[in-house]
């Protein structure tokens, strides 16, 4: 019976693998020495054990392949006389694999024995299965307090804790040993509520027992995709979170498996987790995106302002310039993560539109020139290039919208054409600063145009096949996801289509280059598009981009990415003209 206010334990089925069904090798190696790889291992020990029960065990001596130094003889009582008849380590040690395949790794200083393990399949090539492996001198550690176990020696806690078997310093008695000893450390952290083996191995990394015990806050969860919502004393949003299942997700937090310092101080302060079910992972990363923009909440670093990005846009007046605002209008181009950044490329685009850079505001019916400095001292293109007059500056701003559009790539043949130029004239560093430019002006047109291309879409349906079998399908309008379903397998798909679309969102857009969709949502859209088993079911129109577009540049933008990394590597080292160094990156 539930009382309200008191923590319930989850049951076994609510967990991870129960203890009481996980399968553990518990194994001990007896060898010539403590070096692996150099030393060689002389006996193997193993355990099978499930249920508190033991299932079968494997003992067996090996031969080194050499003299069993006398300290060893003198711990270990095994002779080289022994050995000399004994199977080497590459007869046995498959042997070994085989009997401990699909369980857990069990070990008392297992750092030891898994080296020689390892070391042995390395020179035999055998591959390594990748075990989960448990050491019990960790665990007892963990467990045990200095002033009841002073020592985790073997030897020591077998006297602790009174087990059946003596450790001799022979790899079965020892193996038999370790086995009473873990069960009896299981013994220990099961009156702490460790049930599991993911909870059992979490547990060995420092937990406080106020963090444990809040895992009760994720027993109303499903094992469904969605988002979770962690909240704080006043009930604000502390943290928002996506995961493919809710319950296992949220239940990490309060392991050992979380070890970042922030989210242990987010959930010190959490009283109450809400989530989101979703249909799929792609429907979950949407809503993880707009709920971070609704509550910025403060322990997310990341995605928290998605429409703080920075534009270039064209101003409204008789002489439009360049500007770098927070909000786009119908000629922009970004958005840009720094205004930095921003003010770059906007200065080359400029400089190659024939666009002014003063400040000075223009009056209709006036000319432009006469406040701009001098020619020689560096006045603005439109200066050097005698724009003076308002029908003479026009075709500058009408090059900008083209270029933004797609139409007109005339600024980008003029950069590189530049680029050339400065290259023959050996003037290389001058060459390398444009070639990086004009990347970076690549780089975000081509960003804007493909987004751009999907927000266009009224409407475009599309499916993914299911990881477990039927299909998820998404109804994105105008770059935004309008509704999000599956179709599980053996249901006809196209009914569920019908539905989705019918009950989907309304988006109304505007005249913003993508439409008022969210840069980030319209990107993570157009990625899991871009998977290479995403079909389109139907569309409003053709999804394209255009011909002129920075698409077509991309194979040169590339080359200039080679090339500037090529120069970083070389620690700015002017390349040979007519070299591979010379040409990378400055000719499509």
């Amino acid at each position: 019976m539930s009382v309200p206010g008191v923590p319930e334990q989850l049951r076994f089925d609510e967990l991870d693998t129960p203890l009481r069904d996980t399968t553990f090798v518990v194994v001990d190696l007896e060898t010539t020495g403590a070096r692996p790889g150099e030393d060689a291992i002389t006996e193997i020990g193993a355990v099978k054990i499930r249920g508190g029960e033991v299932i079968a065990e494997m003992a067996t001596l090996v031969d080194p392949g050499r003299s069993i130094p006398p300290h060893i003889v003198e711990i270990t009582g095994i002779t080289t006389a022994m050995v000399i008849d004994a199977p080497r380590i590459e007869r046995v040690l498959p042997a070994f694999l085989e009997f401990a395949r699909g369980a857990v790794l069990v070990a008392h200083n297992a750092p030891f024995d898994t080296g020689f393990l390892k070391a042995a399949a390395s020179a035999t090539d055998t591959p390594w299965p990748k075990f989960t492996v448990l050491c019990t001198v960790k665990l007892a550690r963990r467990v045990l307090s200095r002033d009841e176990a002073p020592s985790v020696k073997l030897s020591s806690l077998a006297r602790l804790f009174d087990v059946g078997t003596t450790p001799t310093h022979r790899a079965l008695d020892d193996a038999r040993a370790t086995v009473d000893v873990l069960h009896a450390l299981i013994a220990r952290v099961g009156n702490q509520g460790v049930h599991s083996l993911t909870e059992l191995v979490d547990y060995l990394p420092d937990v406080s027992s106020h963090q444990r015990a809040k895992r009760t806050l994720a027993s109303h969860l499903p094992h469904a995709p969605g988002v979770y919502l962690f909240r704080g004393p006043s009930d604000e949003v502390l943290y928002v979170g996506t995961a493919t299942d809710l319950r296992r997700r949220v239940r990490n937090y309060f392991t050992g498996s979380e070890t970042r310092g922030r989210m242990k101080e987010m959930v010190a302060l959490t009283t109450r987790i809400d989530h989101v079910e979703c249909a799929h992972a792609l429907e979950a990363g949407v809503r993880e995106l707009r709920l971070l923009a609704a509550h910025t909440p403060p322990y997310n670093r990341r995605s928290k302002y998605p429409k703080r990005g920075w534009w270039i846009t064209l101003t409204v007046e008789a002489f439009p310039r360049l500007s770098v605002v927070r909000t786009p209008t119908a000629d922009s181009l970004g958005p840009f993560r720094s205004r930095s950044t921003a003010v770059d490329v906007a200065d080359v685009l400029a400089e190659y539109c024939i666009l002014r850079t003063c400040t000075s505001r223009i009056p209709k019916g006036r000319e432009h020139g006469p406040q701009c400095p001098p020619r020689e001292l560096g006045g603005c293109p439109a200066s050097v290039h005698d724009r003076a007059t308002e029908d003479a500056y026009r075709p500058g701003p009408a090059l900008f919208r083209q270029f933004l559009r797609g139409l007109d790539d005339a600024p980008l043949q003029r950069m590189r054409a530049r680029v050339e130029e400065l290259a023959a004239g050996e003037l290389f560093e001058n060459a390398a600063r444009l070639r990086d430019r004009t990347a970076e002006v690549v780089l975000a047109l081509r960003r804007m145009q493909r987004l751009a291309a999907l927000t266009a879409l009224d409407q475009l349906v599309a499916a993914r096949p299911a990881a477990t079998g039927g299909w998820e399908f998404a109804v994105i309008r105008s770059g935004r996801l309008a509704s999000a379903g599956c179709a599980r397998r053996g249901i006809h798909p196209m009914p569920v289509v019908d539905a989705l679309v019918l009950t989907a969102e309304t988006v109304v857009p505007d005249a913003t280059p993508l439409r008022g969709a969210s840069p980030e949502e319209a990107g993570l859209l157009a990625r899991w598009l871009d998977q290479e088993d995403t079909r389109i079911v139907s569309a409003s129109s053709g999804w394209c981009e255009p011909a002129r577009g920075a698409g077509s540049w991309s194979e040169w933008c590339a080359l200039a990415r080679a090339g500037s990394a090529s120069t970083r590597d070389a620690e700015t080292r002017p390349p040979v003209p007519g070299s591979a160094d010379h040409r990378l990156g400055w000719r499509s």
